[in-house]
């Protein structure tokens, strides 16, 4: 099956050169991503990747990108964090019966989170829901990738925190 998904990296001042990465990404087999250096300091990777599963997809890439870029920090796999216009646009609805669906099913809506002036949810939790309570008809394979970016990037968030609780653990120990 073939799943698109999209990695996002930090990258050392070192690895700026655009040929460079180019040339090591297709060395370690991403010749099936898209890559964009938008903003200063990051990289943007868009897979097209065929595998079995979608957990093998992003596993896979993640490796293949480690590979050919071993400083890059992983910062996001997504589709994971939407806010209602994105969630719209993938499901090819406007925002406004995105919206009105959200509002009509306050008491069982997924929570986002994020509740700020935008606010933000994890895409896995939408779909599920639109699934299941209003019997929304959800590409399987995005729901599948969006499944595993959520747990890739709760578990990465999840060993900065323990790493941070270290930090500060430490820091009191040798006050």
């Amino acid at each position: 099956m073939e799943y698109i998904f999209t990695l996002k990296y930090a990258l050392l001042a070192s690895d700026y050169d655009l040929e460079c990465i180019v040339d090591s990404l297709g060395e370690a087999g991403c010749n099936d991503a898209l890559i964009g250096i938008g903003k200063p300091g990051r990289l943007a990777l868009e897979f097209t990747r065929e595998a079995v599963d979608a957990k093998t997809a992003v596993s896979s890439a993640m490796a293949d990108v480690h590979r050919g870029i071993p400083s890059a920090k992983l910062i996001e796999v997504a589709p994971d964090l939407v806010g209602l216009t994105d969630v719209a646009s993938i499901l090819d609805m406007s925002r406004q019966n995105m919206r009105k669906i959200m509002l009509n099913h306050q008491n069982n809506f997924p929570l986002p989170v994020h509740d700020g002036k935008t606010a933000l949810w994890h895409l896995a939790e939408i779909l599920s829901w639109l699934q299941d309570n209003r019997n929304y008809q959800v590409d399987h394979k995005l729901l599948d990738v969006a499944r595993v970016a959520l747990h890739v990037n709760l578990d990465k968030e999840n060993q900065r925190f323990v790493n941070v609780s270290r930090g500060v653990e430490k820091s009191l120990l040798s006050a």
